[in-house]
């Protein structure tokens, strides 16, 4: 398998540690399907001109994970800040809005067309202001999407016609609205829909038909940042390889529970300050 992330980068800021980490959708889908085992992977996205991007670069070079495709652009990286609960949950607490991540969207060229179309799948999310390239997306390889909380009806309708994986966070979601969203994603053409549900687990339909997966533990749980991001990738790894569901789905909750034992999406701690 081969993939590509297009779309966020940041590094989450976590207050009481002084501490930041690389993070964003897109990219932690990339990085671990690269650690999954994937034969490629890649990034495309925006950097920032500081540090936080450097380091980011860095430890994408580290996980050999390719993002020669890259903007840059005159501006701070995206640092949401973060607080931990004491059951290691991870709340996000805002964060400028005038970075790399809020003042450019990516515009795909013909050299991006062709590079992107060389991947079997290309990752990508609610968080990547790429919504008007996937109908060009969805003509290169197979798009696979995050929709995060955003479950809103005509959202919805103007994405999920161009993915073939729609994915979305539901543990507050009625069983009436998890069936509407099921319903709606495949009657615009996406094949597999999944919804993660917290500490219930997670809902998948594959063409109407439905698959649970309850959660796993890997030992004490210590960070959830990146959990979602890291069961993504590990459905995706899996169900390329064998195209099958059931183990598809009991790999993704294997490597999420892995990412809950240590902290950031894939860890690469990094000091910062108030600046």
């Amino acid at each position: 398998m081969k993939i590509i992330g297009v779309g966020d980068n940041v590094v989450d800021c976590y207050l009481d540690q002084r501490l930041y980490y690389p993070g964003g959708n897109a990219l932690n889908v990339a990085v671990n399907c690269k650690r999954n085992g994937v034969e490629r992977a890649a990034y495309l996205g925006v950097f920032g001109d500081d540090e936080a991007a450097e380091h980011i670069k860095r430890c994408l070079r580290q996980e050999e994970v390719s993002y020669q495709y890259s903007r840059k652009v005159y501006a701070r990286s995206g640092h949401p800040s973060v607080n931990l609960t004491p059951a290691g949950d991870r709340v996000f607490c805002g964060g400028p809005r005038d970075t790399a991540q809020h003042i450019l969207r990516i515009r795909l060229t013909q050299q991006d067309i062709d590079y992107i179309s060389s991947f079997d799948c290309c990752h990508t999310s609610c968080f990547s202001g790429i919504e008007p390239e996937l109908p060009i997306l969805a003509t290169c390889c197979d798009v696979s999407f995050d929709f995060s909380t955003r479950t809103e009806k005509e959202y919805i309708e103007l994405v999920s016609p161009h993915t073939r994986f729609a994915f979305f966070s539901g543990a507050s979601l009625t069983d009436e609205q998890i069936s509407s969203i099921f319903d709606l994603c495949h009657s615009n053409g996406t094949e597999i829909v999944g919804i993660t549900l917290g500490e219930k687990g997670a809902l998948f339909s594959h063409r109407g038909e439905r698959f649970f997966q309850p959660i796993k533990s890997a030992g004490k749980v210590i960070d959830t940042m990146g959990a979602g991001d890291s069961f993504i990738a590990g459905f995706l790894t899996r169900f390329y390889d064998i195209n099958d569901m059931k183990a598809a789905l009991d790999y993704a909750a294997d490597r999420a529970a892995i990412t809950c034992t240590f902290y950031g999406a894939f860890g690469y701690p990094h000091p910062f300050d108030d600046e």
